[in-house]
This record gives C-alpha cells, structure tokens and sequence, in this order.
C-alpha cells in the first residue's frame, strides 16, 4: 500500500522555524519528484516547493531564500526547513509523490503549520 507520512507541522511565532518531514512507503521504482503543497483557509492549494529525482529544486516566491526543501537520493524521503516563518505561512502543508513510469501521484494526510503574530 503506498502511503506518504509527515510530520513536524506546529505552531511557531512569527521569525521561528519549523521542520517539515515526508516519508515514502510503497512506492515501487521511487519517484520522479516529491513537493510540498500548501492550503490556506479559503485559499486554493498552492505549490511551496519541489525536488526532481536528479535535485533540481523549485520554490514559490513567496518562500524563495527562507525555506529550503531536500531528499534522498532515492527521492522517498523530502524535507522542508522553513526558517523566517510570517503568519501568511500558516496553511495545511501537504507532501506529494510524482511516482515513476505514469503510475501517477500521491498525496500525504497534511500536516497544520500555524505562525502566529
């Protein structure tokens, strides 16, 4: 069964930092990319970052030099530092694994990041 399990979310003051993990299980011939999402109440969900199978990383502007997303080399396993946190941070963050070979994506549970003022 293929299963995506995060943790780390919390809540943080404004400044603060938190550390956002993801793991991969069931996930046959690893991925081509995994990312991070986020929803905001209200909002549409949003990318915040990803990292391609070969390390190619991708940010949100909004989170460009205060966040910083890694993996394994499997790509099974990602991570999200985010530093610099401002209360707009505040959102459900979800993993997300772009399986290989079309076998299509899947999502994690979410995890609730809240940065307060």
């Amino acid at each position: 069964q293929v299963q995506l399990v995060e943790s780390g979310g919390g809540l943080v003051q404004a400044g603060g930092s938190l550390r956002l993990s993801c793991a991969a299980s069931g996930i046959m011939f690893g991925t081509n990319a995994m990312g991070w999402y986020r929803q905001a109440p209200g909002k549409q969900r949003e990318l915040v970052a990803t990292i391609s199978r070969s390390g190619t990383t991708n940010y949100a502007d909004s989170v460009k030099g205060r966040f910083t997303i890694s993996g394994d080399n499997a790509k099974t396993t990602v991570g999200l530092q985010m530093n610099s946190l401002k209360p707009e941070d505040t959102a459900v963050y979800y993993c997300l694994a772009e399986r290989r070979f079309g076998m299509g994506s899947v999502w994690g549970q979410g995890t609730q990041v809240t940065v307060s003022s």
